[in-house]
C-alpha cells in the first residue's frame, strides 16, 4: 500500500503504514492520553509563545520513507517554523517531525519501540523522546547518537531544538 492509498482510506482508527503494510493499533488508555496531553500542552504553550513552529498530537501522520512507504504517527510532534508548510498540509507531512514523542503503552514491545526510534532518527528527526509511564522515566535519543535517561528528579531539556524549554519529568506524570 502507498501513503496516498493509506490516506484515502479515511478514518480507520489508530494505525500506521510500515514499509507498505497497514498496521492497526488499539486505542490508547486513559493514562497514556493524559500523559501525552501534559507533554503536548507544555510543548505547545512554549512553542506558541516563542513562535517556534507547531506542536501536533496523535493521528498526525508523517511520511518518512517511500518505496515502500512508511507513515508513522507519534503521540506528540514538533515541527520547526521554517519547515511548516505555508497554508498547511492536507495529507501526511513529507518527512519527519523535528521532535517525535512516544508514550509507551503497557503492551508495547521493546523491539517495536526501538524500531520506531530508529525510523524517526534515520528519517532525520533531531530527537526522539520515549516516555515510560510504568517506570516514570523519559529516554531521549538524538540524531547525534546521544542517549539520556531521565527520572522524576530530572528535567527534560532540548536545547538543540527548543532553547530555554524545560519540563520537569515529575510534571509529565502529575
Amino acid at each position: 500500500m502507498t501513503a496516498d492509498q493509506y490516506f484515502a482510506l479515511g478514518d480507520i482508527g489508530p494505525s500506521e503504514l510500515i514499509r507498505g503494510e497497514l498496521i492497526r493499533m488499539s486505542p490508547t488508555g486513559y493514562d497514556h492520553g493524559w500523559i501525552a496531553g501534559n507533554i503536548a500542552r507544555s510543548l505547545g504553550n512554549f512553542v506558541k509563545s516563542k513562535g517556534l513552529g507547531r506542536v501536533l498530537t496523535a493521528e498526525a501522520g508523517f511520511l518518512i520513507r517511500q518505496n515502500p512507504d512508511t507513515v508513522r504517527a507519534p503521540d506528540v510532534a514538533f515541527v520547526r517554523a521554517e519547515r511548516d508548510p505555508p497554508g498547511g498540509q492536507k495529507k501526511f507531512f513529507p518527512g519527519p517531525p523535528d521532535l517525535a514523542v512516544e508514550v509507551l503503552s503497557p503492551d508495547d514491545r521493546a523491539s517495536e519501540v526501538n524500531a520506531k526510534v530508529q525510523d524517526w532518527l534515520e528519517a532525520g528527526a533531531v530527537a526522539v523522546v520515549v516516555v515510560d509511564p510504568q517506570t516514570q522515566t523519559v529516554s531521549v535519543y538524538r540524531r547525534s547518537r546521544d542517549y539520556q535517561l531521565l527520572t522524576r528528579d530530572d528535567t527534560l531539556l532540548l536545547p538543540e531544538l527548543l532553547p530555554e524549554f524545560a519540563l520537569p519529568v515529575k510534571e509529565i506524570f502529575s
